[in-house]
């Protein structure tokens, strides 16, 4: 995940593009939730999984007001347009494919386990695929058609997964 966050936030500085930056932020807080359960496992502090999820709720929420901002920015012709990335669209078909398979693996460990929190990962892997296959179709629209609106719009459009999983980190069981 490291490296697809790296991958990620150095194809959307180099090509401006918004979907490609929200992609690499998701990424990044999937990236920490992981590290959590991980840690989560070796810890016996029973607020573990309430601080992670409040962390994690707070920190989508913080993304999608950034990727709000950033799409408007760029939809108002104020920042740069974003460019075509090749890379980023690899990553992201990479991503599309791959995830699915990840999201399944951690919800048989979280039934093997009984973990909440292994159960909620996965579902942030599975969410994760969803936005790959939508910030993808931006960056080709912008590579193939020259439409460089469909970026930021693509952006726009993972909106409502990242304030889904916000409300759900924020919300979760463990919290009370």
């Amino acid at each position: 995940m490291t490296v697809e966050v790296l991958v990620a936030l150095c194809a959307a500085v180099l090509s401006h593009s918004v979907a490609l930056a929200a992609f690499a932020g998701d990424s990044a807080i999937e990236a920490f939730s992981a590290a959590v359960v991980l840690w989560r496992f070796h810890t016996a502090r029973a607020q573990a999984e309430a601080t992670a999820a409040k962390i994690t709720g707070w920190l989508l929420v913080a993304l999608a007001i950034v990727i709000s901002a950033e799409s408007l920015y760029t939809l108002l012709g104020k920042g740069p347009k974003p460019q075509p990335s090749y890379l980023g669209i690899a990553l992201l078909l990479a991503a599309g494919l791959f995830m699915p398979w990840l999201g399944h693996r951690k919800r048989d460990l979280a039934s093997s386990a009984n973990s909440a929190s292994l159960r909620a990962d996965a579902a942030q892997s599975s969410v994760c695929a969803y936005m790959s296959w939508i910030a993808l179709a931006g960056l080709l629209l912008n590579a193939l058609a020259h439409t460089t609106w469909a970026d930021p719009v693509a952006a726009a459009c993972l909106l409502p997964f990242i304030l889904k999983e916000a409300k759900q980190a924020l919300s979760s069981p463990w919290q009370k």
